[in-house]
């Protein structure tokens, strides 16, 4: 018995030194590209240009809810008093489309570009990559509009659709599906097609499944603060954890890339060789 349970104990301990080895090589590189502190900067961009973006983009829809607090309601895993917490923080539809201007929106739709911008930035580090040249401002523009795209198709699936279990089970697989295309799709966008496309695939992955940690993790720890929050400082209370919660949608969108790179066998090279070859 102890013979034949060798090859699985070796199996074993090549698995868990495997996983010791990503987990540090994760924190190290992490540390050096300062993931607290851009998580944070995403956080900070996010919700000062483009939430109020997808307010207004989500008003002038005619769908259903209420847009941009429906999608966060979802991602914090909210429900009852703390869902109203969220929708309190934002005007009604009607109200919102009476204050836009044409000037406002364009003006949050380019201090939106910021946000990609942000977003490309780290992810030329994650693969060491100089710089886009300046012309490929475009790149930005697209893959904000396919976050806006996604954030919308989101809010529109975390509708409730009918009592059943088999919509639910739809929806989550669409979701899931959605999500893996659209960063796998943004990290070829946003490094100017300098990475080949399957190398990219494991970062859209663990981005998505890193997702679904943070929302377990909203569920078990944001959800309940929103509602003490609420009570003992009001609103700030409520914008204080969505922040928060944003900082965890910054860690999760570059600690995806990053995990997925490092699983990538020669992405875990300081000069991967896995330039697109035409």
């Amino acid at each position: 018995m102890a013979v034949d349970g060798a090859p699985s104990e070796r199996r074993t301990a090549r698995l868990r030194r495997a996983i010791r080895e990503l987990v540090a090589q994760v924190w190290r590189e992490g540390y050096e590209i300062e993931l607290l502190h851009r998580a944070m900067g995403f956080a900070a961009i996010f919700f000062v240009t483009l939430v109020p973006l997808l307010i207004v983009i989500a008003a002038a829809l005619p769908a259903r809810g209420n847009g941009v607090a429906d999608w966060i309601t979802d991602g914090l895993a909210l429900s009852g008093r703390s869902a109203q917490s969220v929708s309190e923080l934002f005007a009604s539809r009607r109200q919102v489309l009476s204050a836009t201007t044409a000037l406002s929106l364009a003006a949050l739709a380019v201090f939106g570009v910021s946000l990609m911008a942000a977003v490309q930035n780290v992810y030329e580090r994650l693969w060491h990559l100089p710089h886009a040249a300046w012309h490929a401002l475009w790149r930005q523009v697209l893959g904000l509009a396919g976050l806006i795209a996604l954030i919308l198709i989101s809010t529109w699936q975390s509708l409730p659709w009918a009592g059943d279990t088999a919509p639910t089970a739809v929806r989550v697989t669409l979701g899931v599906v959605t999500g893996v295309l659209y960063f796998w799709w943004l990290q070829h966008v946003l490094l100017g097609s300098r990475i080949a496309w399957w190398p990219l695939l494991p970062g859209a992955v663990a981005t998505v499944a890193a997702f679904a940690g943070l929302r377990v993790f909203s569920y078990l720890f944001f959800a309940p603060l929103i509602v003490s929050n609420a009570v003992s400082y009001g609103a700030v209370g409520t914008v204080l954890i969505v922040q928060s919660w944003l900082i965890g949608v910054g860690y999760t969108v570059y600690g995806g890339a990053l995990v997925g790179r490092l699983l990538t066998p020669a992405g875990r090279t300081r000069s991967p060789d896995l330039r697109h070859k035409p």
